[in-house]
């Protein structure tokens, strides 16, 4: 069974940058609607039993059309946001430090360089989808945007997600209304880089 992430911090704790009712919707419908959605395909599918990760790379295991768009979309949608809401912190680490600062650096310049990289692709993504920082097992890093709940995972290059900013309207428009580039600028107050750089090891290990 997969199993929606338990929030370390209140609906509030990340105000101003992040309002609470648009944590409270976000969180209590929309990724509860995707894990459940995601649990109920999985079983009709006879894959409940497959981790994650491994599930989205292997989504053309799915026989039924139907069940493997729904296990895409909301498989998705669980992974997505189960990591989205684990990088997220009202006291965490708002630079990179160690050997992910150091790939930061090395791959796009600086962490401010990197910021307007990734803002770029969160801002530039038409309709609803996510950008992404994400590493292959030699450490190297990504900076890539994906439709809807679609995720690296899925795209078979052997990349895995360690940082995302979900772009949909249901993650800002309560507060930001159409202002998406005010939200990504907002939204890394609350980025726990402490939490990335574990994401970024468990990739290389």
């Amino acid at each position: 069974m997969y199993t929606q992430i338990e929030l370390a911090y209140g609906f509030e704790a990340l105000e101003p940058h992040i309002d609470a009712l648009t944590m409270e919707t976000h969180y209590g419908k929309h990724h509860a609607a995707y894990t459940k959605n995601l649990n109920d395909a999985a079983q009709k599918a006879g894959v409940e039993g497959k981790e994650i990760t491994e599930l989205l790379a292997s989504l053309d295991s799915v026989s039924d059309e139907a069940l493997r768009k729904a296990i895409r979309n909301n498989g998705g949608g669980f992974y997505n946001h189960n990591l989205y809401f684990d990088i997220i912190s009202p006291d965490g680490e708002r630079e990179p430090k160690g050997t992910l600062a150091e790939a930061i650096n090395k791959e796009f310049g600086s962490f401010e360089a990197f910021k307007e990289k990734v803002s770029a692709a969160g801002a530039g993504q038409f309709g609803s989808g996510w950008a992404w920082l994400s590493s292959d097992k030699g450490g190297k890093l990504y900076v890539s945007a994906t439709p809807n709940q679609d995720n690296p995972i899925m795209e078979g290059k052997g990349l895995v997600p360690i940082f995302g900013i979900d772009v949909w309207e249901h993650a800002y428009y309560l507060k930001y209304k159409n202002l998406r580039a005010d939200y990504i600028k907002a939204f890394f107050n609350v980025v726990d880089w402490k939490k990335v750089s574990d994401n970024y090891e468990k990739v290389k290990a």
